[in-house]
C-alpha cells in the first residue's frame, strides 16, 4: 500500500525550459512540482491543483507574469496563493509593480538553488503560520456557537455584542489589530454555559439559591474548557470568560474583583454584553429602547460598570446603533 505525498505543492511558471530544470533540480526532492511554460497554463493548473506557491516568471509572451498574477489574485480560488516573481529584471519600479500586483517576493536571474529553496521555505512557513491561525479561529467561533445552542441568547446577539466591543476597544485605544482580537474572543464569553444543566440553564422563572450557585460556576468552567493560555488569542478569550461578571464595585463573580484589577477586556465585553441583551427581544422581556439601556449604563457606571468605559461607550453609540441595524433578528 503506497502512502500520499502530503509534500508541499508548488507550481514553476517559465517560458525558459532551462530555468525550469534548475528550479526542478533545486526543489524536487523537498516538493511536489508542477510545471508550465505560459501565462494561461499556469493559470489552468493553479485553478486545478491549488499549489501552495507558485514561482512565476516575469517575462513570458502572450501573458506576463504580471497579468497572470493579477488574475489569479482577483479570483477567489487562487487570491490566497503566495506568488514569488523569478526574473531577471532588477528594476525597483518593476518590484513595485509586482508588489502592486500581489506577490510576496522576488528571486532574481541567474537562479541560485540555495537562495530558492530558502525563500520557498520562508514563504510556505508563513502560509503554516496563517493556517493555523485560521484554524484557530475557527475552533474559537465554533465552540462560541455550541455555548450559543445551550442558551437562550441568539446568535445574533454574540455578533452584535462582539461588534459592540470591538467599536468600545478602539475608543478606548486598542490597534485596529488588538481590537479586532477581541471581535474574535468576544463570542467566547459564556462558553462556560456549555456545563451547565439544561433545566437551570432554560428555567424559564427565576432560579434559586442553589440554581443561582451552579450558574454562577459559568466563569470558571469557561476559562477550564479555554485551558491555561495566559497569551494569543484563547488567553484573551479565556480572560474574557472568566470576568465578564465581575463588578466594578467589587460585588461581581467568581473571584470579586473590583475597578482595574478586573481585566480590561472583560470590562469592554461586560458593557457590550449588557447593552445588547437589554435592547434585544426575550422570550421573557421586551427589548428596551437604546435611551433606556444608556441611562441604564450611566446608573450602573462606578456599580457594574467602569466609568471611563461607559463615557467612551455612550460616544460610540451611533456606530453601535448601526451595527444593531445591520445584525436585526429575523421575525
Amino acid at each position: 500500500m503506497t502512502t500520499a505525498d502530503t509534500r508541499p505543492k508548488l507550481l514553476l511558471v517559465d517560458d525558459e525550459p532551462a530555468n525550469l530544470q534548475v528550479l526542478r533540480h533545486a526543489l524536487q526532492d523537498d516538493y511536489r512540482l508542477l510545471f508550465a511554460r505560459d501565462g494561461h497554463k499556469a493559470l489552468d493548473l493553479a485553478r486545478q491543483e491549488r499549489p501552495h506557491l507558485i514561482l512565476l516568471d516575469v517575462m513570458m509572451p502572450e501573458l506576463s507574469g504580471m497579468d497572470v498574477c493579477r488574475t489569479l489574485k482577483v479570483q477567489s480560488t487562487t487570491a490566497d496563493i503566495p506568488v514569488i516573481f523569478v526574473t531577471a529584471l532588477a528594476d525597483s519600479g518593476h518590484e513595485t509593480e509586482g508588489f502592486e500586483a500581489g506577490a510576496v517576493d522576488y528571486i532574481t536571474k541567474p537562479l541560485s538553488p540555495p537562495v530558492v529553496r530558502a525563500r520557498v521555505r520562508t514563504h510556505l512557513s508563513l502560509v503554516r503560520a496563517q493556517e493555523l491561525r485560521d484554524t484557530r479561529l475557527q475552533i474559537v467561533q465554533r465552540l462560541g456557537r455550541a455555548a450559543e445552542f445551550k442558551d437562550n441568547e441568539t446568535g445574533w446577539h454574540v455578533v452584535r455584542m462582539s461588534h459592540f466591543s470591538q467599536l468600545l476597544a478602539q475608543a478606548a485605544g486598542y490597534s485596529d489589530a488588538d481590537a479586532e482580537e477581541l471581535l474574535h474572543a468576544a463570542p467566547m464569553h459564556d462558553v462556560g454555559k456549555l456545563g451547565i444543566p439544561d433545566a437551570i440553564l432554560q428555567k424559564p422563572g427565576k432560579l434559586d439559591e442553589q440554581e443561582w450557585a451552579v450558574m454562577r460556576r459559568h466563569p470558571q468552567i469557561g476559562a477550564e474548557i479555554l485551558g491555561d493560555h495566559t497569551t494569543g488569542l484563547l488567553g484573551l478569550a479565556r480572560r474574557i470568560a472568566l470576568s465578564h461578571h465581575e463588578k466594578w464595585d467589587g460585588s461581581g463573580y467568581p473571584e470579586g474583583l473590583a475597578g482595574e484589577a478586573i481585566p480590561e477586556e472583560a470590562r469592554i465585553v461586560a458593557i457590550a454584553d449588557v447593552f445588547d441583551a437589554l435592547t434585544s427581544v426575550r422570550p421573557y422581556k421586551r427589548a428596551w429602547t437604546p435611551e433606556a439601556a444608556v441611562d441604564h449604563l450611566r446608573e450602573q457606571s462606578g456599580k457594574h460598570f467602569d466609568p471611563r468605559l461607559v463615557e467612551l461607550f455612550i460616544s460610540v453609540l451611533p456606530k453601535v446603533l448601526e451595527v444593531r441595524a445591520r445584525f436585526q433578528e429575523s421575525d
